[in-house]
């Protein structure tokens, strides 16, 4: 045998439930990955349903197809003569297992279950399926008629052993895991390690899983190859891609962590003999590999390598190249915004543009979607050309200037009223000439007062606001009026505003309430903030404005200096003297910065009020005495707990931040709180008081 082997990742841009799609996808990558030279291709985890299926997998249907495409593969002489290794639900003995299917030839050689399963944060595999946790492997009759020519399949716990090397299954968590399986296996001789995963974006979380992939070779030697998911499935998570090769500690080969391509395959030839001669010098590897339990192998008759390698050449280590946070936010809800465009199959995007940071900041990932769609198009991407001319509704468009394409796909809508000032509309008006979006200015002045006149009209008395002596009830109530306002309106011209231009199709309503308003409940219940999908909703309000200062540098956009400058508010309330009177840290009683602090201890670090009072008079304090810092902790959870509610209507969100308060999957808390917290204040207060006891008398 030879020594040299090529073997092939990739990411795969699936989609829940879209059978035909995958299907094509993952035939894609096989074809690819042959023409390349590999005889090994590794694909992403649950690739054949797509990860995000959820409450899907209860369904006997999702098992059904997921083995009829699984059954498509089997026989296509395109997965012959090399191994293909797929993932999919499996159901066995009436446990459904989340698998990988290897197989070769039109032969099922391994099926191994998932035995770490993930269940922290957006991940709630033990709803769906049990990890696999018996004794190595079984040979169990296949339960599927499709495959008539195979009555049983090896399933379990077990590796390959090819002619010339071995080969050991991880998936996803397991590489997390601090017992990994790569690590007995490394030990009882696997060479290649391989990981399908489903595994999301999180804001500076790359350099994580690169890491991770290095140390599992540095310390045992071998080959990693992993392979996972890219794009929107679904819901709110973007899967980044990032397929990678690493050996003996060192990257090999890394696949783009955001793109448009709906199929990357990444392929390397490696030698063998460099994983042997590396675990050779390694003496305390191998006098603990001498006592591993040995693992079952599987013999295949088959090798990755051929005879004639010797003058092959063999890829060489390279440095991994991270983005940036503001380029990934530049970047990762671009593409997934890309994503739930051309699968909900709307005209564009509606965007109420305020001319503050957080409407700015998504009008400018709008704008680098814009530059993206232009940049896939210009490299050939056919698949991108075809879902734009789609979107567009002319089969002969090509686009080439993001400006232009921008003014066809996105309309970005200034709502004034009497609050409002010069200064916003101006910066409203300049950002959106800048980016090319189609832009309308409108008063909703009239609808205001239409509304406060039949409140008045009902109950014979008039609301005003605090300047002019009304109660903080009556001025919050006229702030909420103007707010909800503005959802109605901007629902009605993404309905009609390309009718009434003569131009087909609908558009999407973008929100833009960033993370730490979210958490902090600053935002009108069923105002702008609620809208069909909002790209900023995971990410911090410090975050966003260092995106913005990247967009105004790398995309030239002037407009954003003036936004950047201005103090962020909501303009709800009257103007003084044509100025600005109402500022967000004002209202909040909070800064940005304090926010994100907050967020992170409460859900990171998973403190309390008490255990967050404590953090944070070491944190601050050289600026804040106890009790300030008692305060200021009292304050956020009373305006937390008062305004959580808000969370079980939070439009869906880009999630981005590991302290998002997002209800539906991530951060699961009651939304009725006793917002007095009696017992939790009090202990803060007895604290404040010990503390100030001991810095008096000692």
């Amino acid at each position: 045998m030879g020594r040299t082997v090529t073997v092939a990742t990739c990411a795969l841009n699936q989609w829940a439930l879209d059978f035909d799609g995958n299907l094509a996808r993952i035939f894609k990558s096989i074809e690819i990955a042959k023409y390349k030279g590999a005889r090994y291709r590794l694909g992403p985890e649950l690739e054949i349903c797509g990860y995000g299926c959820s409450d899907h997998y209860y369904e006997s249907d999702t098992l059904l197809h997921s083995f009829e495409v699984l059954a498509k593969l089997l026989e296509s002489p395109a997965t012959q003569d090399i191994i293909c290794d797929v993932g999919m639900p499996v159901m066995c003995r009436n446990v459904r297992y989340n698998c990988r299917v290897i197989f070769l030839n039109k032969k099922i050689l391994l099926i191994r279950p998932k035995m770490i399963l993930a269940n922290a944060g957006n991940y709630r595999e033990l709803r769906w399926f049990t990890p696999w946790s018996r004794a190595r492997w079984a040979l169990y009759t296949c339960i599927c008629v499709l495959f008539s020519s195979q009555e049983t399949v090896p399933f379990g716990d077990a590796v390959l052993a090819t002619k010339d090397t071995c080969l050991g299954s991880e998936i996803c968590e397991e590489l997390w895991a601090p017992n990994s399986p790569h690590i007995e296996m490394g030990l009882d001789g696997v060479e290649i390690f391989t990981n399908s995963s489903g595994s999301h974006h999180v804001l500076r979380k790359a350099h994580t899983r690169v890491d991770l992939v290095n140390s599992a070779t540095a310390k045992n030697g071998g080959i990693y190859i992993l392979a996972n998911q890219k794009g929107c499935d679904g819901d709110r998570l973007y899967y980044d891609g990032c397929a990678m090769i690493s050996m003996n500690g060192d990257t090999i080969a890394q696949g783009s962590q955001f793109s448009l391509n709906d199929v990357e395959v990444l392929v390397a030839t490696l030698d063998l003999e460099d994983v042997r001669s590396y675990r050779a010098e390694i003496s305390s590897r191998n006098l603990v590999a001498s006592k591993v339990n040995s693992y079952p192998r599987i013999k295949v008759n088959f090798a990755l390598s051929c005879s004639d390698d010797v003058c092959v050449s063999t890829c060489e280590p390279i440095k991994w190249r991270y983005y940036s946070p503001e380029e990934e936010i530049s970047l990762g809800p671009a593409c997934w915004l890309w994503d739930y465009l051309r699968r909900s199959n709307q005209a564009g995007f509606l965007l109420p543009l305020s001319g503050g940071i957080d409407s700015s900041a998504t009008a400018c990932i709008v704008y680098s979607m814009c530059r993206q769609v232009c940049l896939a198009v210009k490299n050939g991407n056919q698949g991108v050309l075809a879902d734009v001319r789609r979107i567009v509704y002319d089969e002969t468009y090509t686009p080439t200037d993001s400006r232009e394409l921008c003014g066809r796909i996105f309309t970005t809508c200034y709502m004034a009223s009497k609050n409002s000032s010069q200064d916003t509309y101006n910066r409203a008006k300049l950002l959106a000439e800048q980016i090319g979006s189609y832009h309308v200015n409108l008063n909703i002045d009239v609808a205001v007062k239409a509304i406060v006149g039949i409140f008045r009209a009902v109950m014979g008395r008039s609301p005003q606001f605090r300047v002019y002596g009304g109660s903080s009830r009556e001025n919050l109530a006229l702030q909420n009026v103007q707010a909800r306002i503005r959802m109605v309106l901007a629902y009605l011209f993404a309905q009609l505003s390309h009718w009434a231009r003569g131009m087909p199709g609908g558009l999407l309503v973008l929100g833009s309430a960033n993370v730490d308003e979210s958490l902090r409940g600053y935002l009108t219940k069923y105002d702008c903030s609620s809208a069909d999908i909002n790209p900023i909703g995971g990410i911090s309000k410090t975050d966003l404005r260092c995106f913005i200062q990247y967009c105004m540098e790398n995309f030239q956009l002037t407009a954003l200096g003036s936004i950047m400058s201005a103090p962020p508010t909501a303009e709800l309330e009257p103007l003084a003297d044509g100025q600005v009177s109402q500022t967000d840290e004002e209202d909040m009683g909070m800064t940005y910065t304090e926010l994100s602090v907050y967020g992170k201890l409460r859900k990171i670090t998973k403190t309390g009020p008490y255990s967050m009072f404590c953090k944070l008079i070491n944190m601050w304090k050289e600026i804040f005495t106890p009790r300030e810092v008692a305060s200021k902790v009292k304050h956020f959870f009373r305006m937390y707990s008062v305004n959580r509610h808000k969370m079980t209507t939070l439009t869906p969100a880009y999630h981005a931040e590991n302290y998002s308060p997002e209800d539906n999957r991530f951060d699961l808390r009651p939304f009725l709180y006793n917002t007095a917290w009696t017992w939790q204040f009090r202990s803060i207060d007895e604290q404040v008081n010990m503390v100030q006891f001991f810095s008096v008398y000692f």
